[in-house]
């Protein structure tokens, strides 16, 4: 990690520019496409669905295997040692607490369509399942078990996947936050050039057709929930108007950025959701609706492991996998490049066993909810003999949602909660989208900017302008083919990121080692520097009880850390070792930190840094120690950010020697980690300052 100082990034930073090819590489593309689709609908038509054919004839295997291998491989690395690394320096903090997390990664990974598929499902793998007799009790428990299976673990497996490898290579080593960047462990710099433009510009088509598929959906169901209320009659023109009208909310909000739009509609998005849940589980069947959601629980969980690798292979309904597991696959994958550059961006400081078992579990229980609820009441009115009800579920399923909510008192309030619901929904996928796709078409100053306005406005309209074309053609149908066809390539691109993240936390097992292999003196580590100088128990304890200021601060400083880097750096020098050594501000008082840097050749450097880190005085503080409501810790940082321990009141000659401790133990990590060839660092300029400086904003009020 570089230096931290807080008054220079802004003014030596690279300003945000416009990826030149992947921008015109991927906006033709889809251009291409979308007026192909318009000017011949026939054409189109019969290419998509030639296409879909073969892929689910013959790679349907294949898509079976790689979302399983992504689903056990996120979650050994959640639950291995290695999953306490965060996603950016040790020191860093979450940005947003958990309610606003989960709603923002909920509300962008999920969108309308689960008010599509939450009704329509459950009832079409009751009547007509893939496998055994329909309209039964055994067809009716699984039927919510195929909808759990279609929506949970495994989709949200996908999202962890590509979300934690954005995070963890842009946060914590300074890369671009761009799908590329996850490759760099296994091509190295050759991402900067045709490979990485082809990586993004894949990701990005994947991308868009997988957002389109939901918007499309979502319009349809947009469209009859106008008929049901108003009788706006169901045409193209109508979703000509309703497209429009959402790309221009979705820009508003896009434009707002992540901090005011998107977190506000997100969070206005969940609690509406929350309350129509409630409404339909307190004017139902609430006791039958409670013994659904125990045993949908218990079934999936129990049916998961079997169900994850189960092709079907001795009695193949071909048509129906294709129209819902390999479609619902490939739309994750089509989303996951989209969702995970999402939930990396609000994810920074979170660690890779929370952001895994938090992006897997926390949306999966709302969804759990949600589909056991609705789903449940749908098939308690099919087999109470609403015939007329499972009929419109299966063949029009955007008219099941209002079907069912026709059965309830208050059928026109809760239709209008639930048409804006959906629009806020289709907002939040598409102002989302809209970021995303205009941060992947750019060269981001840094991975907490986000791309011009105007860009993420051209990627609104655009998207706007794909969905229409794929209605054109032949409605949801057609969206959702192509959206099997463009998550293969996608699909391979998942396995190179595996490969990925494996080698570049390999780095961070052998740095953890390098602790473990270090010498006594650097074991002893923090406390250690006063018994090796021979401090007196007074000193220690007078050095515990206090709290210094702003002045003893930047005295330490001068007087003492400098002086103490300085002499290291000066023998260093003298033994022909690259290295240097800064005075910089820090943006408080007059206090600068000391910074001392040893370049290794092609290897990971050597950085030990003195910073002043600012907390709140504690009450327990005697008044005679400090008269200042804010005190100071000098801790020491170094590349994976601070080692959370204060050297204030070191001597010269022990802050030396933890020097030389930190220093050998880096050493002891080359050496490990070389015994992996080629994966002696990750990348050679890793945490970048911009990076460094973001964790110092928030609940402690660090400088």
């Amino acid at each position: 990690m570089t230096s931290p100082e807080a008054d220079t990034p802004h003014e030596t930073a690279v300003k945000t520019r416009v990826n030149k090819t992947v921008f015109i590489g991927s906006a033709l593309g889809i251009i291409a496409i979308a007026v192909w689709a318009m000017i011949s609908t026939e054409s189109a038509e019969s290419v998509i669905g030639t296409m879909v054919s073969w892929v689910s004839t013959n790679m349907g295997w294949y898509y079976f295997l790689v979302v399983t291998l992504v689903v056990i491989f996120v979650l050994v690395i959640a639950l291995s040692g290695v999953g306490k690394t965060k996603l950016g320096p040790d020191h860093s903090k979450p940005q947003f607490g958990l309610f606003t997390w989960a709603a923002m990664l909920f509300a962008a990974g999920i969108g309308i369509d689960l008010m599509f598929f939450s009704v329509s499902e459950p009832v079409t793998q009751f009547l007509a399942p893939p496998q055994g007799d329909g309209s039964t009790a055994e067809a009716a428990r699984q039927a919510l078990v195929w909808t759990l299976f279609h929506y949970g673990i495994t989709g949200w497996a996908l999202y962890a996947l590509m979300g934690l490898a954005l995070g963890y290579f842009a946060y914590r080593h300074n890369l671009p936050l761009s799908i590329r960047s996850a490759l760099y462990p296994i091509f190295g710099k050759r991402i900067d050039g045709p490979l990485g433009h082809g990586v993004d510009i894949a990701a990005l088509l994947g991308t868009i057709f997988g957002i389109a598929t939901s918007l499309g959906i979502g319009v349809v169901q947009l469209n009859y929930g106008l008929n049901f209320m108003f009788g706006v009659p169901e045409n193209v023109s109508v979703q000509i108007a309703l497209i429009a009208l959402s790309v221009a909310m979705a820009t508003v909000s896009v434009v707002s950025g992540v901090e005011k739009g998107i977190r506000r509609l997100s969070e206005l998005n969940v609690i509406l959701a929350v309350g129509l849940m409630l409404f339909v589980l307190i004017a139902g069947k609430t006791s039958f609706l409670f013994d659904g959601i125990v045993q949908n629980t218990g079934d999936v969980l129990s049916r998961f492991p079997g169900m994850t690798l189960d092709t079907m292979a001795y009695d193949r309904p071909d048509e129906w996998l294709s129209s819902w597991t390999l479609f619902f696959w490939a739309w994750w994958i089509a989303w996951a490049p989209f969702v995970g550059l999402f939930l990396a961006r609000i994810s920074r400081g979170r660690t890779i066993r929370q952001f895994v078992l938090g992006t897997m579990v926390v949306p999966f229980a709302f969804i759990l909810l949600w589909i056991s609820i609705f789903g449940n009441s749908a098939l308690d009115l099919v087999m109470g003999g609403n015939a007329a009800f499972g009929e419109v579920a299966m063949n029009q399923p955007e008219r099941a949602f209002y079907g069912l909510l026709e059965q309830y008192p208050w059928a026109p309030a809760t239709a209008a909660i639930a048409t804006f619901t959906g629009l806020l929904f289709y907002v939040t996928s598409a102002d989302s989208g809209a970021l995303v796709m205009a941060n992947f078409t750019s060269h981001l100053k840094d991975a907490d900017s986000d791309a011009p306005k105007w860009m993420r406005v051209f990627w609104a309209v655009v998207t706007g302008l794909l969905t229409l074309a794929m209605l054109m053609v032949g409605g949801v149908s057609t969206l959702q083919n192509a959206t099997i066809i463009m998550g293969l390539p996608l699909s391979i691109l998942l396995l190179f990121i595996m490969l990925g993240v494996y080698k570049a936390l390999r780095v961070e097992t052998s740095l953890a080692a390098s602790f473990r292999a270090s010498l006594p003196g650097m074991i002893a580590g923090r406390g250690g520097g006063d018994a090796r100088g021979g401090r007196s128990w007074r000193q220690r304890l007078t050095r515990a009880m206090t709290y210094p200021g702003p002045k003893q601060a930047a005295r330490f400083v001068e007087s003492v850390a400098y002086p103490a880097l300085q002499e290291v750096h000066d023998e260093l020098q003298n033994k022909g070792a690259e290295v240097s050594l800064s005075l910089a501000g820090c943006g408080v008082n007059d206090i600068r930190s000391a910074d001392l840097s040893v370049g290794l050749g092609h290897e990971r450097p050597f950085k030990y840094q003195v910073y002043p880190v600012q907390y709140e005085t504690p009450s327990y503080a005697l008044r005679s120690a400090s008269t200042d409501t804010k005190y100071f810790r000098m801790e020491v940082f170094s590349l994976e950010g601070s080692h959370g321990y204060d050297v204030m009141g070191y001597t010269k000659e022990q802050l030396i020697t933890d020097v030389l401790d930190h220093y050998e133990r880096h050493l002891e990590f080359l050496h490990l980690n070389r015994e992996v060839p080629g994966n002696t660092a990750i990348t050679e300029d890793p945490v970048g300052k911009d990076n460094w400086d973001a964790d110092f904003v928030g609940e402690e009020e660090k400088v």
